[in-house]
C-alpha cells in the first residue's frame, strides 16, 4: 500500500510539471502569432506624414494668376427709332385729325444695355475686349472682380479683327494684369482655360482643349472678320465675348470672341499674337491697315470646273485650271474699277500661283493699302489676261456704302 502512494505522488508531480510546460509553451506560441499591441499601431500611424488638407489643380493656380485681372464691361447706347410710317398715312390723319399729329413725336429715343467682358493688360487701367462689345456705346462701365467701377473710354476699336482697347484710371494705384503668352506655341489638344461673365454670372471659369488652330473666319460662319481663330470646345458663352482664353500656366492665348449659334462645344477665339501686332495703333486710337479688293470668290479646282461645265444650264463656263474664281464683285469697289469680272479664274498674283481662296486672302492681307497687285486671270475663252489692281482700304469703303 505503501509502495501504491509513492507511485502516486510521483506520478501527481510528473502530470503537474507536464501541464506547466504545455501552458509555458501556449503562451509563447501565442505571442508569435497574436497581432503587434496597440500601442504599436498607433506609434506607427504616428510616423507616418500627413496627407495635405487639399490639393490646387492646374486650373486653379492659373485663374488664382489671372482671375483678378478680369473685368466685366457694361456699356449704354441711345437708339434712334422712327415712328411707324404708318402714321403718315392721309387716311390716318383725317382720322384722327391733325392736332393728334402734332402731338406724336416722330422719333423714339430707346437705351439698350449690353455687356461683354475684358482683362487688364497694364497696372495703369489700359484692358483689351472685342469691338463688338463697346462699338457705338455712350457710356461704358468696367466693374473689378473686388466689385470697384470705373467708367472707361474706348482708346480704339477695329471691326474687323473685332478688337478694342478701353482705358480707366484707376489713380496710383497698380492694378492686377493677364499675362499675354504666346499663340504660336499653342497646339492641337492643349488645354484651354476660358474666364468671364456669361450670362451675367460673373466669374465663370469653363475648361476644354485647342480643337483646332487657324479656323479661318470664313469657315467659322463669320466672313465680315479677318482672322484665323484658335478653336476650343470649351464652353463661350454670350458675356464671354473679350474674356481671356487661358492656357495651362495662366498665360492669355487668345481672346474670346465667337460661338456657333447651329453646334455645341464650338467656340472661337481671336489668337494674341494678332493682337500684339495691332495694339500700338488701337491704343493711340489709330485705324488699323485692311487692304482689301472687294470680290466674293471661292476655290477653283478643274473637278469643280468640269462638274460646272457638264451641266447644260450652267451660266457661265469654267476654265478647268487650279485658282480662284471670282463669284460676285462689289460695284465700285478697286476690283471693280480694275477690271474683274464675275467668273474670272485668278491663276497667279504677283507672278505666284495661288490655288485656294484662304492664301489668296493671306495675300492680299499682307500687301500694303494702295499697293498694285498683279493678276493673272483666265476669263472665259478669252485666254489669260494680266489685271493690275490697287488694294483699298477696308472700312473707308464701307463708311461710303
Amino acid at each position: 500500500m505503501q509502495q501504491l502512494w509513492q507511485w502516486w505522488s510521483r506520478s501527481r508531480r510528473s502530470l503537474r510539471a507536464i501541464a506547466i510546460s504545455s501552458l509555458v509553451l501556449g503562451v509563447v506560441s501565442l505571442a508569435l502569432i497574436w497581432p503587434a499591441p496597440a500601442i504599436a499601431l498607433v506609434d506607427e500611424v504616428a510616423q507616418r506624414p500627413s496627407a495635405p488638407a487639399f490639393s490646387t489643380s492646374f486650373v486653379t493656380a492659373a485663374v488664382n494668376r489671372v482671375g483678378p485681372a478680369v473685368v466685366r464691361i457694361d456699356t449704354e447706347r441711345t437708339v434712334t427709332r422712327r415712328v411707324d410710317p404708318f402714321l403718315n398715312d392721309p387716311m390716318f390723319e383725317r382720322f384722327f385729325g391733325d392736332e393728334f399729329f402734332r402731338q406724336m413725336p416722330r422719333e423714339q429715343r430707346q437705351r439698350i444695355a449690353g455687356q461683354g467682358s475684358g482683362f487688364i493688360i497694364e497696372g495703369n487701367g489700359l484692358l483689351l475686349t472685342n469691338a463688338h462689345v463697346v462699338n457705338r456705346a455712350d457710356r461704358v462701365t468696367v466693374t473689378l472682380k473686388d466689385g470697384r467701377e470705373f467708367d472707361g473710354r474706348v482708346l480704339g476699336a477695329d471691326e474687323v479683327t473685332d478688337l478694342a482697347v478701353v482705358k480707366i484710371d484707376p489713380g496710383r494705384e497698380q492694378l492686377p494684369v493677364a499675362p499675354l503668352g504666346n499663340s504660336e506655341a499653342v497646339q492641337v489638344g492643349d488645354w484651354a482655360i476660358a474666364v468671364g461673365n456669361p450670362l451675367g454670372l460673373d466669374n465663370t471659369v469653363t475648361l476644354g482643349i485647342v480643337s483646332t488652330l487657324k479656323r479661318s473666319s470664313v469657315q467659322a460662319g463669320i466672313p465680315d472678320k479677318r482672322l484665323d481663330f484658335i478653336q476650343t470646345d470649351a464652353a463661350i458663352n454670350p458675356g464671354n465675348s473679350g474674356g481671356p482664353l487661358l492656357n495651362d500656366r495662366g498665360e492669355v492665348i487668345g481672346i474670346n470672341t465667337a460661338i456657333r449659334a447651329d453646334a455645341m462645344g464650338i467656340g472661337f477665339a481671336i489668337p494674341i499674337d494678332k493682337v500684339k501686332s495691332i495694339l500700338p495703333l488701337l491704343s493711340k486710337g489709330q485705324a488699323v491697315p485692311h487692304p482689301f479688293l472687294g470680290i466674293q470668290m471661292r476655290t477653283l479646282t478643274p473637278e469643280l470646273a468640269r462638274k460646272n461645265n457638264a451641266d447644260p444650264n450652267a451660266a457661265i463656263e469654267l476654265p478647268e485650271v487650279n485658282g480662284v474664281l471670282v463669284v460676285n464683285v462689289i460695284p465700285e469697289s478697286p476690283a471693280a474699277l480694275g477690271g474683274l469680272r464675275r467668273g474670272d479664274a485668278i491663276t497667279q498674283i504677283d507672278g505666284a500661283p495661288v490655288t485656294s481662296a484662304e492664301q489668296f486672302q493671306s495675300i492680299v492681307e499682307r500687301s500694303r493699302v494702295g499697293q498694285a497687285l498683279s493678276l493673272t486671270v483666265q476669263r472665259g475663252d478669252r485666254g489669260t489676261q494680266k489685271l493690275s489692281v490697287r488694294t483699298g482700304q477696308m472700312q473707308d469703303f464701307a463708311n461710303d456704302r
